[in-house]
């Protein structure tokens, strides 16, 4: 059971990397964007542009709550396994 837990605890430390980099990933598209907001009629072109910036963030943030989330749930589970494992250790019979 050790070893399992040793493969599942990789896997999530490969998950918490694949969060970070998309933050850092959001970070350096999220450095583009424009905030002020163009309305006068010779800014126009600007508009779908931001729009698009807008949709490609929320995109980002929509994946990066739901792969946080699984993170969060994972690590949990694995630290519940090792609760266990250390639970059973200390009922062996001692010779």
């Amino acid at each position: 059971m050790q070893s399992m837990l040793t493969i599942q605890s990789f896997i999530w430390v490969v998950m918490a990397a694949a969060v970070g980099s998309l933050a850092l990933y959001r970070k350096f598209i999220s450095r583009g964007e424009v905030d002020i907001l163009h309305l006068g009629a010779n800014e126009g072109y600007h508009i779908p542009q931001q729009e698009a910036m807008a949709d490609r963030l929320e995109a980002i943030d929509r994946w990066g709550k739901i792969l946080t989330i699984a993170l969060i749930g994972y690590g949990v589970l694995i630290a519940c396994g090792y609760m266990i494992l250390a639970w059973r250790s200390t009922n062996l019979p001692v010779n």
